[in-house]
């Protein structure tokens, strides 16, 4: 990664904590922490390789603010139709590097399987997070999380955040 200074050991485990905690909040469907994760001036978005590689930003979700985090929970509880279904995040252990003082570039390379309430599994996404985390209060947060799939098509509406 470009940029890449030396992280410690502590900023480590706990930027690796912050990662999956994220990951286990989703699929233990605590879908309500999620925003927590975020500082309040935040980037969410959901876009696939072929566009992030030309530089096009039109993703699939794209979230601005905690606060467009917790209307999309919302919706999902109180307004949304689909099929019941979970995630399960398998996590790729994450590069990390320092961009500034305060600024750490993380990227972390994902697999999800999703299982429908009637039992059916199967592979739902794979690529990579590429994460800008702060420091709020000795507390690591996103900043921004770009969700890069490696796939052009998600054959079905996302609902739970990936």
């Amino acid at each position: 990664m470009a940029g890449s200074v030396y992280v410690g050991a502590e900023v480590r485990r706990q930027i690796e904590n912050l990662v999956a905690d994220y990951a286990h909040a989703i699929d233990d469907d605590r879908l309500e922490e999620w925003p927590e994760f975020f500082v309040d001036e935040c980037s969410y978005r959901i876009i696939n390789r072929d566009n992030h590689e030309k530089g096009m930003r039109i993703g699939v979700m794209d979230c601005s603010s905690k606060g467009m985090l917790q209307d999309r929970i919302l919706a999902l509880r109180e307004a949304n139709v689909f099929e019941p279904h979970c995630y399960r995040h398998i996590q790729s252990a994450s590069r990390i590097s320092r961009s500034d003082e305060n600024v750490f570039q993380v990227e972390t390379s994902f697999l999800v399987v999703r299982t429908m309430q009637e039992g059916d599994m199967s592979v739902f996404c794979a690529g990579k997070f590429l994460d800008e985390i702060v420091f709020e209060d000795d507390k690591p947060l996103f900043k921004k999380r770009l969700v890069v799939t490696d796939s052009n098509r998600i054959h079905t509406l996302i609902v739970i955040p990936i």
